[in-house]
């Protein structure tokens, strides 16, 4: 055994190491990114009650703010944020079924899932790039941009899910996690 055959699985654990670092860094800025639109939807909510109630001078646009950032927390915070074992599934079924037989609905689901999102994904980059014809009422912010995201988020349903099944064909997709002890993180 020469010392080339040594070094390549060493090479292979450090770039991996080297990518799960690098992974877990820019999980964390995902984060960051959403505490900070969660941060500014809550200001901006505060500003439209003070305006509202107290000043008695509504303003739409916080409005309209709160609405934007609320479509890209959920779209941006389910494509880079939320890991497979936050997601709600059906755990009664999921629950009661062997492994092997978890391991099969996790690959038909992943099959229909990415089937369902790739054949949905040319017409809404369609649709998201004729947006542009519109915009919002109060800040003109353009449609396109405001719907950018779910392209991007439709894009990571298919790569999340096609880990996912992978995962469970090579036999690595368990139920590692409790339901009841997952937490936000928080």
């Amino acid at each position: 055994m020469g010392a080339t055959t040594l070094a390549k699985p060493l090479l292979r654990r450090q770039l991996m190491t080297r990518l799960a670092g690098l992974g877990a860094w820019l999980h964390a800025r995902a984060e960051n990114i959403l505490a900070a639109m969660l941060a500014v939807m809550f200001a901006v909510f505060i500003l439209q009650i003070v305006f509202r109630y107290v000043l008695n001078l509504p303003i739409g646009w916080t409005h309209e703010i709160s609405v934007v950032l609320w479509v890209w927390l959920v779209l941006f915070g389910t494509a880079f944020v939320v890991r497979d074992h936050e997601e709600i599934r059906f755990d009664l079924i999921y629950g009661t079924a062997s492994n092997r037989v978890f391991r099969i609905m996790v690959v038909l689901t992943a099959i229909i899932v990415i089937g369902l999102f790739a054949i949905s994904l040319p017409a809404v980059v369609d649709y998201v790039t004729f947006m542009k014809v519109q915009s919002t009422a109060y800040l003109d912010i353009r449609f396109d941009y405001l719907y950018a995201i779910y392209p991007i988020f439709a894009v990571a349903v298919i790569v999340r899910q096609a880990w996912a099944g992978c995962r469970a064909i090579w036999g690595e997709q368990g139920r590692d996690v409790d339901p009841t002890k997952v937490s936000s993180g928080v």
